[in-house]
């Protein structure tokens, strides 16, 4: 695998929208985060023939639980994707094993204009976020791809947001329009 790690804004950074923000992540904690990603991602490299695919849905698999955090390992047949989500406070990291992903990420600039930032991940590329990020993943291609996510704390909720360029492309600091929000144990 390819040491293709790129990080998304601050991974230390709080998100503004919580009521009682996260106990603070630190740099050895996104450190430990990679390399669990790293570690999981050969793993499930190493047999990716077990791997299962859902033709309706991402299929996912929770691979570790631990009290502070949690692997899963995802796989997206062409056209499956998330939809515009943030993490529900936690940090996390995902990693390409095998196949490509299109991300599409919420971007402010220094100038408060909000518009989005897309990229191609190829097996191998490793992101990197903090707790208020908020993006979109979708397998774009022509064949099936892989991935592992680690989430700290845990991943207990996903806030969906509209997704529609006009609304990530106005300028200012306004919220983005929520869908709804999705709970572990009720939504996956």
């Amino acid at each position: 695998m390819s040491s293709d790690i790129t990080v998304a804004g601050d991974p230390l950074a709080a998100p503004a929208h919580l009521a009682v923000p996260p106990a603070p992540v630190t740099r050895p904690t996104v450190a430990r985060l990679s390399g669990l990603a790293t570690r999981h991602a050969a793993e499930v490299a190493a047999t990716l023939h077990t791997v299962e695919y859902e033709p309706v849905s991402r299929w996912y698999r929770l691979l570790h639980s631990a009290d502070d955090h949690e692997v899963w390992l995802l796989s997206w047949l062409p056209g499956q994707g998330t939809g515009l989500h943030d993490h529900g406070g936690s940090s996390g990291v995902f990693t390409v094993v095998a196949g490509e992903l299109h991300e599409r990420s919420l971007v402010v600039t220094p100038l408060r204009r909000a518009g989005a930032r897309e990229r191609v991940l190829g097996a191998g590329a490793t992101r990197v976020f903090g707790p208020s990020y908020v993006h979109e993943v979708t397998n774009v291609g022509t064949e099936p791809a892989v991935s592992v996510h680690v989430y700290a704390p845990r991943l207990t909720a996903m806030t969906m947001f509209e997704a529609d360029h006009e609304v990530l492309s106005r300028p200012g600091g306004e919220p983005l329009p929520r869908l709804r929000v999705e709970r572990s144990g009720e939504h996956w």
